[in-house]
């Protein structure tokens, strides 16, 4: 990754670089030139160095496997080492192998070896956010691999509403993280998505998950985990393993005084499984996940990794997990030394493994464990059945199979690692994702033949790792918003705030380039210093004197005013929206190495933006309503507070949910859908009376049940583009239930004046239900309002 003030070459389209990394600079004119010979020169030279370096290094570089027969010939007796047995069995035998304190070291991340086994040191953590990641020890890049592919942090990527783009960037990175694992660089297990809600816009993980929708969050966990996991012709076989995360109810890091450590989240049975449980579950039956984290917090009194309901009971019990639960790293020692939920660490490692914990990143289960056995709090097969999961999961991977380079990813090494086609679909994914929020009238695009110079202003106009948010990796290369747009027109370039915080501005620098520039775009926002991991934020307010700026620079700009906000979580901007001077407005999240590109691309017309907000920014004063601790989604009347997301939320926005322009319109037409929806019940069965309101999903038969929903969407402009099709419903208003809530998504391509017809499956117990407040989903009687845009139709459920 490009350290500050070193230059580093980019090449974009036709044209070179070098740019300094996330620095201030005085204003500098940038035309479309191509960099002198002497510097193609050096990078020829450079390139060649590195390929020879690479091929030397590469040499000595081995991925770790057990069972290496061809090292030593007596393993081939070993039955976990006979590929020809089921799992099960070869799981068996090389459990009974193991002495106590052997398997007490499979428990941990930092797996112990047994060289008597021919097994070596396995490294269980890894991360793949939005790419191959040097975040855990499992994973490091060095002149072999110099770096992955970055796509956009996940909540940009949500806001493309693509399914297949879900599962595509999933098949990327595992091919990356197989290839890395060939030449010794990487794991095969990788805590990876994080799919929990983004409920609260203050928190500063947010950027990292789907957003605030249940169903979207759980499309896209279960779509990027198939796209992990899956492995061409073996249904049970592992590419790698994915991680679904945190479970469950975790949205708070730290929060005036409370944190992740030490708070307990009071969460109802209606809320619980309305709203935090639906992701976790589809991740595990729907996307076949083979592991599950629980997290710091407690949820109810209990400490979500002590907590046999949720771990053994739901996770394993009802949703039939195939694979390992494992703790955020250090939980354990959390609940007992920070939340003091046991007496003594023993106890705490036997509540742990008891309740259904497999692995623990840290090393408190590896010191504590045979403590717990010794002391009668735990038996030894319960440490029995722990490994077991951990290792099915490794002989899943092929692990125990022997030579990696024999089995089917074998051939996988650095040449598939930034490739051309990965780096493209970084750019196409930042692009997708891209949500235009306003655009007056000849504003957008900007026509890069009409504009013959423009202002770029802003603390992230020329950032490079600020781009790639959190838990990330070294990326291929970076396109910095300055450089995408130089590409195409002459620019000039005011940072106008030494970083984001924007302590002080330099407004009279950054008027005076706006006032003669044909167009001026100010690229504003967040950086991981304002939201990310432990860093909750306390308002919505642009941070610093960033608003001065944008609104002194807009007042004198002479062109359109394009402002951009890169962050994760959302921004009261509502100065900016009423502002007529500030012409146009996109949200480009942290849109990956790439980002600059996907910038520019919009900005100039070269993709027509198609990306929808997938979570609610709200006013500043919503604030003052919502405490950060209170988990409550619905509203409460009596109090005042106004309740969570666009499901339950009827107060003011800046920008609702789904929201996004295009440079051109859609509309659509109901082709499709019943007036009536009967349900068969069987002769006195209680819901044939007319005062039942609801019937239990658990005790009906839903195979059966439902019904199909045509609309005809056309694109009404001579621009081609892609449009997300949103099925909303309200359902009746019985249980507190949602006001609305999204039953349905499909993103269209359509070239202008062009129609299609998108077909909605409809089943009736899963989209049709709402979760009573005992946490039981019934399916509920009476009207149900379809809404598409601005298109009603009105249902009546019955039996």
């Amino acid at each position: 990754m490009p350290k500050k003030d070193i230059p580093v070459l980019f090449k974009h389209h036709n044209f070179s670089f070098y740019f300094v990394s996330n620095s201030m600079a005085m204003a500098t004119t940038i035309a479309n030139r191509a960099p002198k010979v002497s510097v193609l020169l050096c990078f020829s030279i450079y390139s060649a160095l590195l390929s020879f370096s690479c091929s030397r290094v590469l040499g000595q570089s081995s991925p770790v496997f057990a069972c290496d027969v061809k090292s030593n010939s007596s393993l081939a007796s070993l039955g976990f080492c006979n590929t020809s047995l089921g799992i099960d069995s070869r799981v068996g035998d090389l459990v009974k192998r193991l002495t106590l304190q052997e398997k007490i070291g499979f428990l941990v991340n930092k797996a112990g070896s047994v060289s008597r086994l021919g097994i070596p040191q396995y490294e269980w953590w890894s991360e793949a956010l939005h790419g191959v990641s040097y975040v855990g020890p499992g994973t490091r890049f060095s002149n072999v691999v110099p770096g992955a592919t970055s796509f956009p942090q996940v909540i940009l990527t949500a806001a493309t509403f693509n399914t297949s783009l879900f599962e595509a960037i999933g098949k990327v990175v595992s091919t990356e993280a197989r290839a890395m694992y060939n030449v010794g660089l990487a794991g095969l297990t990788y805590w990876s998505p994080n799919i929990n809600i983004f409920r609260d816009p203050r928190w500063g993980r947010g950027q990292e998950t789907p957003g605030e929708d249940p169903l979207l969050s759980s499309k896209y966990g279960s779509g990027y985990v198939r796209g992990l996991q899956q492995r061409d012709g073996d249904p049970n076989g592992l590419k790698v393993a994915a991680c679904c995360k945190h479970y469950t109810a975790y949205d708070l890091d730290n929060w005036k005084g409370t944190d992740r450590y030490h708070f307990n989240a009071v969460v109802t049975k209606q809320d619980l499984d309305d709203t935090f449980q639906p992701p976790f579950k589809s991740c595990v039956i729907d996307g076949n996940v083979a592991s599950v984290m629980c997290s710091y917090n407690q949820v109810n009194g209990k400490p979500t990794c002590a907590d046999p309901d949720l771990l053994a009971g739901v996770i394993r019990g009802e949703w039939k997990l195939n694979g390992y639960i494992v703790s955020d790293c250090d939980s354990v020692d959390v609940f007992y030394k920070s939340q003091q939920y046991t007496k003594s660490p023993e106890e705490a490692a036997a509540k742990a493994i008891l309740a259904g914990l497999d692995l623990n990143c840290g090393s408190f289960l590896g010191q504590h464990t045979e403590a717990a056995v010794k002391g009668g709090l735990l038996d030894e097969a319960a440490i029995d059945k722990a490994i077991s999961n951990n290792f099915a999961t490794l002989m899943r991977l092929g692990f125990f199979d022997g030579d990696p380079s024999k089995q089917i990813y074998g051939n996988l090494g650095p040449k598939d690692v930034c490739t051309e086609k990965n780096q493209e679909l970084a750019r196409e994914t930042a692009r997708q994702g891209i949500v235009l929020l306003k655009n007056s009238p000849g504003s957008l695009p900007l026509s890069p033949t009409a504009i013959k110079s423009l202002a770029v202003i802003g603390p992230n106009a020329n950032v490079t790792k600020t781009m790639i948010g959190n838990y990330e990796g070294t990326p291929c290369k970076y396109t910095t918003p300055l450089q995408g747009l130089t590409a195409s027109v002459a620019t000039t370039y005011q940072p106008g705030c030494s970083n984001v915080a924007c302590s002080t501005a330099q407004v009279d620098d950054a008027k005076k380039i706006a006032a003669s520039a044909d167009a001026t775009v100010l690229i504003m926002g967040a950086d991981q210093s304002i939201e990310a991991e432990s860093r909750d934020r306390i308002d919505l307010n642009l941070p610093g004197q960033q608003t001065l700026l944008v609104t002194e620079v807009a007042k004198a700009s002479k062109g359109p005013v394009i402002l951009v906000i890169m962050s994760g979580g959302g921004f009261d901007i509502s100065f900016a929206k009423s502002n007529d001077k500030i012409t146009s407005i996109l949200w480009v999240g942290y849109p990956g190495e790439a980002g600059g590109a996907a910038i520019a691309d919009v900005i100039f017309g070269y993709c027509n933006p198609s990306g929808r907000l997938p979570m609610t920014w709200y006013p500043q004063a919503y604030l003052d309503k919502v405490p950060m601790t209170n988990m409550n989604m619905r509203p409460d009347p009596a109090t005042g507070y106004p309740g969570r997301t666009y499901r339950f939320y009827t107060g003011e926005t800046v920008y609702s949910f789904g929201d996004g322009l295009s440079y051109s319109s859609f509309n659509h037409h109901l082709a499709q859908a019943p007036k009536l929806v009967s349900i068969p019940l069987e002769e006195g069965h209680v819901c044939r009376s007319t005062r039942c309101k609801s019937l239990d999903v658990a005790e009906q038969h839903c195979q059966n049940w439902g019904f199909d929903i045509h609309l005809r969407v056309k694109n009404m402009g001579s621009i081609s583009g892609s449009h997300t099709v949103f099925l909303f419903t309200t359902p009746p208003s019985i249980h507190n239930s949602p006001q609305k809530h999204l039953l349905g998504f499909e993103k269209v391509f359509l070239t202008g004046q062009t129609e299609t017809l998108v077909k909605f499956k409809v089943d009736v117990c899963k989209d049709l239900s709402v979760v009573d407040e005992l946490g039981t989903r019934k399916v509920a009687l009476g009207q149900h309002v379809l809404h598409v845009g601005s298109l009603k139709h009105s249902m009546n459920v019955r039996v």
